[in-house]
């Protein structure tokens, strides 16, 4: 199940970035390669607001929905982090400072 979501997660991550650089918004971005400004009339919908951006809300609370059950997944099966596999370096006592020219 764990794997399952992340697969989703990453799947979902790579399609925001690419769906958010496609309307990077007239012809600055890559929706520029193919046309020109015109390419978001293509993935415009008769409602009003253009397809991609419902598809980009999709995605988005596809990601937060991903990212809050791998949290809860991965704090329940009590997997560590990877920091804390660090080992830690005992750090020696400080005395009192020392004055200059000692």
């Amino acid at each position: 199940m764990y794997y399952l979501i992340l697969v989703l997660h990453i799947i979902v991550s790579v399609g925001l970035i690419l769906i958010v650089l496609l309307q990077a918004g007239k012809g600055s971005g890559i929706a520029g390669l193919f046309g020109g400004g015109g390419s978001d009339q293509f993935f415009s919908a008769p409602s009003g607001m253009a397809f991609i951006k419902k598809v980009t809300v999709v995605m988005a609370v596809v990601f937060v929905l991903t990212s809050l059950l791998l949290t809860m997944i991965t704090s329940r099966i009590g997997m560590r982090s990877v920091t804390s596999q660090i080992p830690m370096i005992p750090v020696a006592p400080q005395g009192a400072p020392q004055a200059p020219g000692q």
